[in-house]
């Protein structure tokens, strides 16, 4: 195997520690996502191969593109650039699929449109679904998807994975820097009080919501610090990330 395994650790560096954080400060169950996990692992089907995912993103520049309130004015420029890797986070990829871009990678935990995250499959992307105690009764979405891989925020076994991070955006990010991505590049990712329409499917409560926000924002300048790769970010300003403008992304992309 060239593989996987000779260049990175099952879990980032220090990751135990921050999700002890998580678990602390949003008063989640390390049992319960367990639970899930080993679900999602029944459920799994073991011939989906990580070498899929490195060959899609090592030494490469990556977009990774969130469900924020700024990705609608991304759209026009992602689409102009079609050879480049794009790991999307969970209803982002319903934006991208309404305007005709089809995601290579899609992260998600399951709370997005079912529509599109079909959608997504159909058109070969690799689903990384992600268990954890709140969404066990929806794992079984997963088995409509042609190219699984499952994840948790715990210790990886069996075909249950740990790139590392916290939401589906802030996880892209983490996915990209684990299968040693040369740059990543963020759009829609803005981490700020507002959530974008493509954000979320149904009710939800947006304190948490943006509680969560704020806990992946840290984790990626948390991330970004510890190097490995370009950071860099069309959205917000974010520590660790350079601030692009759209017109720099050709620049960035060639060299």
């Amino acid at each position: 195997m060239t593989g996987v395994s000779t260049f990175r650790l099952m879990r980032v560096q220090g990751w135990e520690g921050k999700y002890n954080e998580i678990l602390r400060e949003f008063g989640f169950s390390k049992k319960n996502d367990l639970r899930a996990a080993k679900f999602l692992n029944s459920l799994l089907d073991s011939k989906v191969s990580l070498e899929k995912l490195e060959h899609k993103i090592r030494n490469k520049t990556v977009f990774v593109i969130g469900a924020g309130p700024s990705l609608s004015s991304c759209l026009v420029y992602i689409k102009k650039y079609r050879n480049v890797t794009t790991i999307v986070a969970d209803g982002a990829a319903k934006a991208l699929i309404e305007n005709h871009i089809s995601p290579d990678i899609v992260v998600t935990d399951l709370d997005g449109s079912l529509e599109y995250l079909k959608k997504a499959s159909k058109l070969n992307a690799v689903m990384i679904v992600h268990s954890h105690g709140d969404n066990i009764g929806t794992l079984p979405i997963a088995l409509l998807f042609r190219n699984c891989i499952g994840t948790t925020e715990g210790r990886p076994f069996g075909k249950i994975r740990n790139f590392g991070g916290f939401t589906d955006g802030d996880r892209c990010v983490f996915l990209a820097r684990y299968f040693g991505a040369k740059k990543i590049i963020m759009f829609g990712m803005d981490f700020g009080k507002k959530v974008g329409p493509y954000s979320k499917e149904g009710t939800y409560d947006k304190k948490t919501k943006i509680a969560k926000l704020k806990k992946a924002r840290s984790l990626l300048e948390w991330l970004a610090a510890k190097g490995e790769c370009e950071f860099y970010t069309t959205s917000e300003f974010i520590k660790g990330f350079q601030k692009k403008q759209f017109a720099d992304i050709e620049e960035l992309v060639k060299n």
